[in-house]
C-alpha cells in the first residue's frame, strides 16, 4: 500500500473510534501485529501517565465530530518512550455522517529535548541577566530596546516598560548618535565582531551619566532573530576624576602659556666645569649627570627646541645661553646647591634664527635626610617682552619729552596735601621759570596769569578739587620780561580708597600761535562768507534767469493752451503734490512730467519712468515693489523695484488705468503712508518719493465701471493737468516741423535750405490724430528718404480719411447741441462701419484711435444704441 511508504506513522478508525488499520511503519515503530493493535489495542503503547489526558482528548473530538491534535510519550518497540504528536481527523460520507477517522503519529523527541535544553539554557541566562552588576541591554538589529536588566534601568532611570518604547539612541547624547549608529551598522553589516565604546546617556530626568559600551551581535535561531546585547557600565567618577585632572593640567598649561612661564626639574650628582670637557669657553655647567627629569611644554617653545619623549640634555641647554650672561648664571646655581638656597637669576637666550630671548629663572633645592641637594626644580619665564616694553618706555620717555618741546605742551603734577607741584621741561620754558625760582607751589603758577584770567582759572581749578571731577581752562600768562602766551590747561582727579583726591594730574599747552591763527583765521571766513552771500544772490538771479530761458527748450510752442499748461506746471512743480497728467496718445505727458521734476526740490535725485501697460502681469509687484531672494522661482537674489530706485526722486507711472486691482490696493499704501513690502519680505520699506501718474483713458469712467480703484484716483488726481492735442494747437504745428526738421537733420548729418511750400499747407491742414508723436515720426521718415536741400512729406503717408480723427481722451462737456450732434454723429457713423462693434482691431474705438471704455462712456452719456448699428 502506498500508505506503508510514507514516513510517519498513519492509522484510520471507525465512526465510534475503533481502530481499523495501521501502517507498516506504525507495527514496526510499536513491536505490535496488526491483530495486537485493532480495536483499543493500541492504547498499551501510550505511556500510563499520558494515556487519561490522550483518551480525553480521542473522546470529546468524537462527540464533537472536530480534528485534534495532542502531545504524549509513545512507546517504541525497545521499550522507551518518545514524546509524540498525535494528530485525528474525521472523515464526512455524502450524508455528512462520520464514515471513518484517519491519523498520524509524529516524533517530537528532538524537538522536546532541544526545547527543554533552551529552557535550561534561559533559565541560567535570566539568572546572570536579572543578578549582573553590571548593566545589561537587549536590543534588535534597529536599535529598539528588547529587554533590560535592573542595573540598566536604574542607570538611565526608564522602567523596562519604558524602555521598550524606545531606541538606544533615544537615550544616547546627541554627540555620540552619529558615531554609535556607524558602530552598530558595521556589527550588523558583519564588518566588526563587536566594539567598545564610551559614550553618555541622557537619564529621563534629563541628568547625564557617562558609560562604557561593550557591544556584540548574538546570532540567532531558528525561533529567535539575531539581536544586539551592550554589557553597560557607568563610569561617571572615573569620567569626572579624569575631566577634573586635565581641567588641572589644562589651567596650568594655559597659565604657563599666558604668562610665559615653564616649569622644570634636574638631577644633582656633582658639579665641575664644563670647559675642560667642551674646550669652549662658554659656562661651567652641570657635567654628566646633571639630567634634567621634567620639561613643561613651555620650557621648549621659550628655549626654541622640539618636544621629545625625554627632556633636553644639559648641553643642548647650554648652547641657547648667551656667553656674556653663562659665566654669570652658573655661578648663582652653584652657590644654591652649596648653600641649600632658593635663587633666581636673567639671562638671555641665542635662538638658532638669531634672535635674542630674555629669561628669568627661579630655582629651588631639594634637600634629602642626608643634607645633601638631589635636585632642583623651578620656573623659566620669558621676559622678553617685559624688557622691550621697559626699553619701549624709555625711549617713549624720550619722544614724550620731544614731543612736548616740539608742540610746547607740559606735563604737570600737583600733590594736594603737601601743595607740591612738579612740571616736565617744557613747563620751565613755558612759564619763564628761572633756576633761582621756587616753581614748587601753586602760588608761583597763579601768579603768572594774567590778571583779568586769573580769577576764572583759580575758581575753575578750586571747583575741581571739590567735586572730584575733571579741570578744564584757558587763560593767558605774563612773563616777567612783559611776553603775554596763550595757554589751555587740562587736568584729571586722582582718589584715593576712601574717594578723596591726593592729587591732580594735566597738562598745559602754548596755544598762542594758534590764537593768532584764529583770529586771521575768522577774519579771512567772514571775508569768505561775504562774498559767498554776494555770489549765491548773484546765482540765484542767473538761475532763475536760465530757467525760464531753458526750462522747457524740449516743449515747443506758443498756443495760448500750452501757455496755459506750462504755468500751471510752474506752479506745482515746486511742490511735493502727486500730478495726473491726462492726454490722448503722443501729446508728450512723459515729457510734461520729465519738466515737473527738473523744476522741482527733487531735480538733482532720480526720475524713473515706469510704462504700467508693457509690464507683465505677473511681474507688476516685482518691478513697481522689488523682491527678496527665494521669493519666487528664478529670484536668484534680492532686486529693488522702481519705487526703491526713485527714493527721494521721482516716479511717472505712464498708462496708469492699466494697472490691475491688487496693484493698485499697493499703491495706494505707498501713497497713504509712504511705505511698501518687496514680494516674499515681512518688514516694510520707508520710501520718499514723489509720484507722477499719466493716462490716455478716461478714468472717471473706469472707476464708474470698477476697473479703477476710487480712493486711488481721488489721491492721484490732487493736481490735474490736461495736455491739448495737437488739432488745438495748429499755431504750434510749424514751429514743431521746424524743430524736428533740424533736429533730425543735424542728428544724421543732413543740411536743409528750406521747407517745400506743399509740405508746410498739408501739416497746417491734417488733423494729427495720432499727435505730435505721429508728427515726430512722418518728419524722421521723410529726413531719412530726403535727398535734395528742400524738406517735402509725401502726403500718403498722411491719414486720408479727415474723420478718423482723436477724440479727448477725458473729452469736454458739450456745452451746447451743435458739439453733442456733431460729436454723435462721428460715433455713429463709426459704429455703422464696424456694425456696432466698439472693440477689436476693426471696432469703433480703433477706427477713432480711443480707448474702448473711452468710448462706451461717450455711448452711455449721448443715449446711443449699439444693438441698432448690429442690423444695419
Amino acid at each position: 500500500l502506498v500508505v506503508d511508504t510514507i514516513p510517519t506513522l498513519a492509522w484510520s478508525a471507525g465512526p465510534d473510534g475503533s481502530a481499523q488499520f495501521f501502517n507498516q511503519r506504525w507495527l514496526d515503530y510499536t513491536g505490535l501485529s496488526a491483530e495486537q493493535a485493532l480495536g483499543s489495542g493500541w492504547q498499551v503503547a501510550i505511556h500510563p501517565d499520558e494515556l487519561p489526558r490522550i483518551l480525553e482528548t480521542f473522546l470529546e473530538a468524537l462527540n464533537s465530530v472536530k480534528p485534534y491534535e495532542v502531545e504524549g510519550r509513545f512507546r517504541r518497540f525497545d521499550g522507551e518512550f518518545r514524546w509524540f504528536l498525535f494528530r485525528g481527523s474525521p472523515l464526512r460520507d455524502r450524508l455528512g455522517k462520520v464514515a471513518k477517522w484517519y491519523g498520524t503519529n509524529t516524533d517530537l523527541e528532538d524537538r522536546k529535548r532541544a526545547e527543554d535544553a533552551l529552557r535550561k539554557s534561559e533559565e541560567r541566562w535570566r539568572s546572570v541577566f536579572e543578578n549582573s552588576a553590571i548593566g545589561v541591554a537587549l536590543t534588535d538589529l534597529n536599535g529598539h530596546f528588547l529587554a533590560t536588566n535592573h542595573v540598566f534601568q536604574a542607570m538611565v532611570g526608564y522602567t523596562e516598560e519604558e524602555l521598550r518604547a524606545l531606541d538606544f539612541l533615544s537615550v544616547t547624547h546627541e554627540d555620540y548618535r552619529e558615531a554609535n549608529w556607524a558602530l552598530i551598522t558595521e556589527l550588523v553589516e558583519g564588518k566588526r565582531r563587536q566594539f567598545q565604546i564610551e559614550k553618555k546617556y541622557r537619564r529621563k530626568d534629563g541628568s547625564l551619566v557617562w558609560v562604557s559600551n561593550n557591544v556584540s551581535l548574538v546570532p540567532g535561531t531558528e525561533r529567535v532573530p539575531r539581536f544586539i546585547m551592550a554589557l553597560t557600565e557607568d563610569i561617571t567618577q572615573r569620567k569626572r576624576a579624569e575631566e577634573a585632572l586635565q581641567r588641572s593640567e589644562g589651567y596650568l598649561a594655559e597659565a604657563q602659556k599666558l604668562t610665559h612661564t615653564g616649569s622644570w626639574a634636574v638631577r644633582v650628582p656633582q658639579v665641575e666645569n664644563a670647559q675642560r670637557e667642551a674646550g669652549q669657553e662658554l659656562a661651567v655647567i652641570p657635567r654628566v649627570g646633571w639630567n634634567a627629569s621634567y620639561w613643561s611644554k613651555e620650557m621648549y617653545r621659550i628655549f626654541g627646541l622640539d618636544p621629545g619623549p625625554t627632556p633636553p640634555s644639559p648641553m643642548e641647554v647650554a648652547r641657547r645661553l648667551h656667553p656674556e650672561d653663562a659665566r654669570y648664571y652658573t655661578p648663582v646655581v652653584e652657590q644654591a646647591v652649596r648653600d641649600r638656597t632658593d635663587f633666581e637669576a636673567d639671562y638671555r637666550l641665542l635662538l638658532p634664527n638669531g634672535a635674542a630671548k630674555y629669561v628669568h629663572v627661579v630655582g629651588h633645592p631639594v634637600v634629602n635626610a642626608s643634607g645633601d641637594v638631589t635636585e632642583l626644580f623651578g620656573t623659566a619665564m620669558d621676559i622678553t617682552e617685559r624688557k622691550r616694553a621697559e626699553d619701549a618706555l624709555r625711549a617713549s620717555e624720550a619722544s614724550l619729552l620731544e614731543a612736548q618741546r616740539l608742540t610746547r605742551t607740559c606735563s604737570w603734577r600737583h600733590e594736594v596735601l603737601s601743595g607740591k607741584v612738579t612740571v616736565s621741561a617744557e613747563g620751565f620754558a613755558m612759564f619763564g621759570i628761572e633756576p633761582e625760582d621756587d616753581a614748587s607751589s601753586v602760588d608761583f603758577y597763579h601768579s603768572r596769569k594774567h590778571p583779568k584770567d586769573r580769577p576764572e582759572a583759580e575758581q575753575a581749578y578750586a571747583a575741581a578739587l571739590l567735586r572730584k571731577t575733571e579741570f578744564e581752562a584757558d587763560f593767558r600768562i605774563v612773563l616777567p620780561d612783559g611776553t603775554i602766551k596763550n595757554i589751555r590747561s587740562i587736568g584729571h582727579p586722582i582718589l584715593d580708597e576712601r574717594g578723596d583726591v591726593v592729587e591732580f594730574v594735566g597738562a598745559s599747552i602754548d596755544v598762542t600761535e594758534h590764537h593768532r591763527a584764529r583770529a586771521d583765521l575768522e577774519k579771512a571766513i567772514e571775508e569768505i562768507k561775504r562774498l559767498k552771500d554776494q555770489l549765491q544772490n548773484e546765482n540765484v538771479v542767473l538761475r532763475e534767469q536760465i530757467d525760464q530761458a531753458f526750462m522747457f527748450e524740449e516743449i515747443v510752442g506758443t498756443s495760448s493752451g500750452l501757455q496755459g499748461l506750462l504755468s500751471r506746471l510752474m506752479k506745482v512743480a515746486p511742490t511735493d503734490s502727486s500730478v495726473l497728467i491726462s492726454g490722448e496718445t503722443g501729446t508728450g505727458k512723459e515729457l510734461v512730467a520729465r519738466a515737473i521734476h527738473k523744476r522741482s526740490r527733487r531735480s538733482q535725485r532720480a526720475f524713473v519712468s515706469v510704462n504700467c501697460a508693457a509690464l507683465a502681469p505677473s511681474l507688476i509687484s516685482s518691478e513697481l515693489f522689488g523682491h527678496e531672494k527665494g521669493a519666487f522661482t528664478g529670484a536668484m537674489q534680492r532686486r529693488l523695484g522702481r519705487f526703491e530706485l526713485a527714493n527721494g526722486g521721482t516716479i511717472f507711472l505712464d498708462e496708469i488705468g492699466e494697472l490691475p486691482l491688487d496693484t493698485q490696493v499697493a499703491l495706494l499704501r505707498v501713497l497713504q503712508e509712504r511705505e511698501f513690502e518687496r514680494v516674499g519680505g515681512t518688514q516694510p520699506v520707508k520710501i520718499d518719493v514723489r509720484v507722477i501718474a499719466a493716462t490716455n483713458r478716461d478714468l472717471e469712467a473706469a472707476v464708474a465701471n470698477g476697473t479703477f480703484r476710487p480712493d486711488l484716483y481721488y489721491r492721484l488726481n490732487v493736481f490735474p493737468i490736461q495736455i491739448p492735442p495737437l488739432r488745438e494747437r495748429q499755431d504750434d504745428v510749424l514751429m514743431l516741423l521746424e524743430y524736428f526738421v533740424h533736429r533730425f537733420a543735424q542728428k544724421m548729418g543732413k543740411h536743409f535750405k528750406k521747407i517745400d511750400k506743399r509740405t508746410v499747407e498739408l501739416f497746417r491742414s491734417y488733423p494729427w490724430p495720432g499727435n505730435i508723436r505721429e508728427l515726430q515720426n512722418v518728419v524722421e521718415r521723410s529726413v531719412i528718404v530726403s535727398s535734395d536741400d528742400a524738406f517735402s512729406v509725401d502726403a500718403a503717408w498722411l491719414t486720408k480719411d479727415p474723420r478718423r480723427v482723436t477724440l479727448p481722451k477725458q473729452p469736454k462737456p458739450a456745452d451746447t447741441d451743435e458739439d453733442a450732434r456733431r460729436e454723435r454723429q462721428i460715433i455713429e457713423d463709426a459704429l455703422a462701419r464696424s456694425r456696432g462693434r466698439v472693440s477689436g482691431p476693426s471696432g469703433a474705438a480703433a477706427r477713432l484711435r480711443v480707448p474702448p471704455s473711452t468710448l462706451e462712456h461717450r455711448i452711455k452719456k449721448l443715449r446711443i444704441r449699439k444693438s441698432h448699428f448690429k442690423l444695419s
